[in-house]
């Protein structure tokens, strides 16, 4: 009887002890670590939080005993969690949140991280003990409470971290933010105790960063900044394995993991204190950053990849071995819809340019925005939409989507196009000449057979086109527009192709951005068809001698010689320029120019056009 006894009890305890471990077996996973300090190591909360979701999604939910409506709840909430998982990969922020609400509750209520134990993770109450990483990400959740999207621009421009530096051996300057900067912000800012709260969320996205997020770039990525890069300076891991170093060496040097670049205010930053820790780490933020809309597959065949991210962002990606090392780009396009065109073009007498571009778009004139990288060009390019006739459809062909005018223009008839890997830009172009698009623009003209599309497109298909190109003076933007009609053969005369696109181009605005990081419009320049119907000298036939004559038809002859070989077929005029931070008036716009412009106006417009005229040149215009 008391065997009987002994073996029911047995059973029963047996029975228990499984009941309590499937109830409990997130929270007494680790239980034999609470002397373990590995268990608040970082790792092994990620890993936990990953186990955690793999649990959740893989659970078996017709096996539990529920009602229909608890079912059914259970299976949304699962489906928003694993759509949460994969959108919050393409910087989608609503998604990001969403996973992060969820690793809170999984550390709060299956980790139990507490008051107790959470400086185990980050030694918030030490700040000793702190990494330049662990300030920096502390400041930024603090200036994120107060100022949101905006927290790193406070930052930044607050305590001037974006002033040139410039050290005792180096004779130029460069912008870099350094650990030290960090240490000093820190004390500055943080005076009392981190609440509990507070300490939890700066956890919960670190935690994120490192499953789902970009890394040490996550939060950066999501701030008012102009773009963000990682893995484009430091020592490549594949340098030390040609020169046979000891990967001991790789804590004595900067690697390509240790990269951190903002693009900020016009200024390329160095975020020297932050790393990606590894190069595995940096891999797989280059592998996530590029998938929004599945655009194929990053190979060693297909080493680059150029796409957006939700929120509009252009992604570019970079492997070996068409590159030295994994790289990523990412470039922000959210300045134009929070910004003014005053505030955008905001030097002296900023009237005189912004009025100049009114009066261009509105007289359907062919405009080319050049410029180099960062200058503004794109930007530029989306304020000055909102002066497009409003009757007006717009067709834009893009290599990535970039302009997203129809976030800004939401009642505008436009339609966006871009190049894939089955359709070429061309292809695109020729589209379009089937749709009932009226004005043309182009993203960038960065090819051979957009360019002569382009130069076609503004001769016979639409009004009139706007265009972004790298050009550095107009002379080059029309030689470089030549040379690209010549290339895809449409002209094989140099001197007709160049009248060509003289005849098209109208004019040229360039912009710069100086070494401080200052961008404005250099020049607006117009350019000038000169006419080859002119009339050849017949002096000779007045002549009186015959010595008289022969000079007379030298001069006739020669002039025909140089039309034939080296006739101008063009001309630039500056009509605006940028002086010691004032714009000025310089030439007049051509009197051709003038009378095209006026047949896209009505009566009213074109008195204000005069007015305009008249106003900033005086009376020189006949009208």
């Amino acid at each position: 009887m008391l065997n009987v006894f002994l073996i029911c009890l047995f059973v029963t305890g047996i029975i228990g002890g499984i009941y309590y471990y499937l109830n409990n077996k997130k929270a007494g996973a680790f239980y034999a670590y609470d002397v373990d300090e590995d268990r608040f190591q970082i790792r092994s909360l990620v890993e936990f939080v990953k186990d955690s979701f793999n649990d959740i999604l893989k659970l078996n939910l017709q096996t539990m005993k529920m009602t229909r409506d608890e079912y059914e709840k259970r299976m949304q909430s699962r489906n928003q969690l694993r759509a949460a998982l994969k959108n919050c990969i393409f910087g989608d922020i609503n998604a990001k949140n969403f996973v992060k609400n969820y690793i809170r509750d999984i550390l709060l209520k299956s980790y139990k991280i507490d008051e107790n134990n959470i400086d185990k993770v980050i030694p918030f109450d030490s700040p000793a003990d702190l990494s330049a990483q662990d300030k920096f990400e502390i400041l930024l959740y603090l200036y994120k409470k107060e100022h949101g999207y905006w927290a790193l621009e406070k930052m930044i421009t607050e305590h001037d971290l974006d002033r040139p530096r410039t050290e005792d051996d180096e004779e130029s300057f460069r912008y870099v933010i350094t650990a030290e900067d960090i240490e000093e912000v820190y004390r500055e800012k943080v005076k009392r105790k981190i609440h509990f709260e507070d300490k939890l969320n700066i956890v919960v996205q670190r935690v994120y960063q490192l499953y789902k997020g970009y890394s040490c770039v996550d939060e950066i990525r999501d701030m008012k900044i102009d773009g963000v890069s990682g893995g484009v300076s430091g020592i490549p891991e594949s340098f030390f394995q040609e020169i046979g170093y000891s990967r001991d060496l790789l804590t004595r040097l900067p690697c390509a993991y240790d990269s951190v670049w903002i693009f900020f205010k016009g200024k390329t930053i160095h975020l020297s204190f932050l790393s990606f820790g590894s190069e595995r780490e940096l891999i797989r933020v280059c592998k996530n950053i590029y998938r929004y809309n599945n655009p194929g597959q990053l190979s060693e065949t297909n080493a680059y990849m150029v796409n957006e991210l939700k929120d509009g962002s252009r992604v570019v990606v970079a492997r070996p071995p068409f590159c030295e090392s994994w790289v990523f780009f990412v470039r922000k396009f959210d300045s134009a819809p929070n910004k003014k065109l005053e505030e955008l073009i905001n030097d002296r007498n900023n009237q005189l340019p912004i009025n100049c571009l009114k009066w261009l778009i509105k007289g359907c004139r062919v405009t080319a925005i050049t410029g180099a990288q960062g200058s503004g060009k794109t930007t530029l390019l989306m304020s000055i939409v909102k002066f497009i006739n409003r009757t007006f459809t717009l067709r834009i062909q893009e290599m990535a989507f970039e302009l997203h005018l129809r976030k800004l223009y939401p009642d505008r008839n436009i339609v966006s196009f871009r190049e894939t890997a089955s359709i070429s830009g061309q292809e695109g172009l020729d589209l379009q000449k089937k749709t009932d698009g009226t004005v043309n623009i182009l993203g960038e003209v960065a090819t051979a057979p957009v360019a002569s599309w382009m130069i076609q497109m503004g001769q016979v298909a639409s009004l009139f086109t706007l265009f972004t190109h790298h050009a550095k003076t107009t002379e080059d933007l029309v030689l470089s527009l030549r040379n690209n009609l010549l290339q895809t053969r449409v002209f094989s005369n140099e001197k007709i192709a160049e009248k060509q696109v003289a005849d098209v181009v109208n004019f040229d605005v360039h912009l710069y951005r100086d070494i401080s990081g200052k961008r404005y419009i250099q020049r607006i320049t117009e350019i000038i068809p000169l006419d080859k119907s002119a009339d050849y000298p017949d002096t000779y036939r007045k002549a009186e001698n015959l010595e008289q004559k022969l000079d007379s038809l030298y001069e006739t002859m020669r002039e025909y010689f140089i039309r034939v070989t080296d006739r101008k077929v063009f001309e630039t005029r500056d009509i605006i320029v940028w002086e010691n931070g004032e714009y000025k008036t310089a030439g007049m716009i051509s009197k051709r120019s003038i009378d095209e412009m006026c047949q896209h106006l009505d009566m009213k417009e074109r008195e204000e056009f005069f007015s305009f005229l008249r106003g900033n040149w005086g009376n020189s215009y006949e009208f």
